[in-house]
């Protein structure tokens, strides 16, 4: 089955078909590092990866890329309040290379820990200012800037096309724009390609500039250095639904207007992760962090497992009761894994047709459009099939790990310190066992398991063990 994929420039799910054989150009808008990434972000990183494991299992060569956004981003999309990383500098009493840093690092220690493939190339907007003034003179020299005010604007009237991804009509921007807006702007709804001192004073980060010492806007950024690692046109361009109504589309507003030539073939967007009050975000204090989670008993692959059981393209309502729900499943499915390996000892080198088939059917349902929930629920199916061997059930799990990412190869038992309470039961089930209480025996083992142990009877007694991954933290 063909990969296709639902791109948000035709609202309609199409036939991935790459402007180079064989080889896929994905860029995708990364962190602004001013603070730690939170679930709701995560969430967005995650159905990047399994776009790219896809793409790469349907045998594309993926050039992936990446921003690091450690200048330019202000607190309000729409050029509004300061540089986020200026005003996290000072809230924090750290220099912005400090900040930049510790967040970066943060977040990659973050996207490790879910199994989130490293990109291709991350690149940092304050390393690549130079192609983002070369951009902006080749604009200027198109027509489509002007300056007032010390800052350089770039003139939606001067792309007719402006709003096509969003579906926005500039007649209704104009008449609905809001009454407080920059007085330089000569549409309510043009953006800044340059700022200068103008701006604020004491801007922390400036270059100079054929405009003055200033710095670049948050925009201008990604189209700069996804034009110099991909080219003109690339394949496919990834981020939350969010970035659709401005960043985006003044992404393409900017880049389409230097370069004359269309930028971006697919557009894919990841919907929100919610709570029964609507988007998680940092600006409404509902900070969750992958550590927070782990600081609540949470294996960052639960996280992964929770999101991968709703589709990218719906919003997924989180709670506590979700996450333990995901959790149970993983370690159900790592149990499955011991006990298979612990049976075959290896995975099977070949498939039969029953096999094959469920693999198909796997791939079939990524292959549409990333469809992750049937592709888990095909897991669980091809789990209680009593016609497969467990050397082919490893094979298959191990197959479709390469998508999941929930490093199933890795996983193993290791006997660790119990705790006493644990210990008590295993010994009350022992009793249970010698006094063929059977039923109280098995009550016994469920209670243990649930608290995060298995049971193996041995010769020499029973063996106590901890689920978990070589890569747990």
């Amino acid at each position: 089955m063909q990969l296709s994929l639902y791109n948000t420039l035709n609202r309609k799910v199409e036939p991935f078909i790459p402007i180079e054989e064989g080889k896929a150009l994905m860029y995708c808008c990364g962190p602004t590092v001013y603070n730690y990434a939170h679930i709701g972000n995560l969430r967005t990183y995650l159905f990047e990866d399994i776009l790219r494991r896809t793409l790469e299992y349907n045998g594309y060569d993926v050039r992936h890329v990446m921003n690091i956004t450690d200048v330019g981003h202000l607190s309000d999309d729409g050029d509004e309040g300061e540089d986020k990383m200026v005003k996290s500098a000072r809230e924090k009493g750290k220099t912005i290379t400090e900040i930049a840093d510790m967040y970066t690092q943060a977040f990659f220690q973050d996207t490790d820990a879910l199994n989130i493939l490293r990109p291709t190339i991350s690149c940092k907007a304050t390393d690549h200012v130079t192609d983002m003034i070369a951009l902006i003179e080749r604009l200027e020299a198109k027509g489509h800037t002007y300056t007032a005010g010390g800052n350089v604007y770039f003139s939606i009237d001067t792309f007719p096309r402006y709003g096509e991804l969003a579906r926005l009509k500039v007649e209704d921007l104009q008449a609905g724009a809001r009454i407080v807006v920059d007085p330089n702007k000569r549409n309510p709804m043009d953006f800044v390609l340059w700022f200068t001192q103008s701006k604020f004073a004491n801007q922390a980060m400036v270059w100079p500039s054929p405009w003055g010492v200033g710095y670049p806007g948050w925009h201008i950024e990604c189209s700069a250095m996804s034009i110099k690692y991909l080219g003109e046109t690339f394949d496919l361009h990834c981020g939350g639904i969010d970035h659709i109504p401005v960043h985006h589309t003044n992404e393409i507003a900017q880049s389409e207007a230097a370069t004359g030539k269309r930028w971006v073939n697919y557009w894919i967007h990841g919907e929100f992760l919610i709570n029964e009050t609507g988007k998680l975000s940092k600006s409404k204090g509902e900070f969750l962090t992958l550590s927070y989670l782990k600081e609540r008993g949470y294996h960052p692959l639960d996280y992964r497992y929770f999101c991968l059981g709703g589709h990218y393209r719906s919003q997924l309502v989180f709670s506590w009761q979700a996450l333990d729900s995901a959790k149970s499943a993983r370690e159900r499915l790592v149990k499955q894994v011991l006990a298979l390996k612990g049976e075959a000892g290896s995975p099977s080198l070949t498939l039969s047709e029953g096999g094959r088939s469920y693999i198909e059917t796997f791939i079939g349902h990524l292959n549409n459009d990333l469809n992750t929930p049937r592709a888990l629920a095909t897991i669980w199916t091809l789990l209680k099939d009593e016609e497969l061997a467990s050397d082919e059930k490893l094979a298959l799990l191990y197959e479709a790990d390469k998508i999941l990412g929930l490093g199933l190869k890795d996983v193993k038992e290791e006997i660790v310190v119990i705790p006493e309470e644990v210990q008590a039961l295993v010994d009350q089930r022992l009793e249970a066992k010698a006094a063929k209480e059977w039923a109280k025996a098995d009550e016994l083992r469920g209670i243990v398991e649930e608290m995060g142990y298995s049971l193996k009877d041995t010769s020499e007694g029973t063996i106590v063990t901890k689920i978990c991954n070589q890569n747990s933290r």
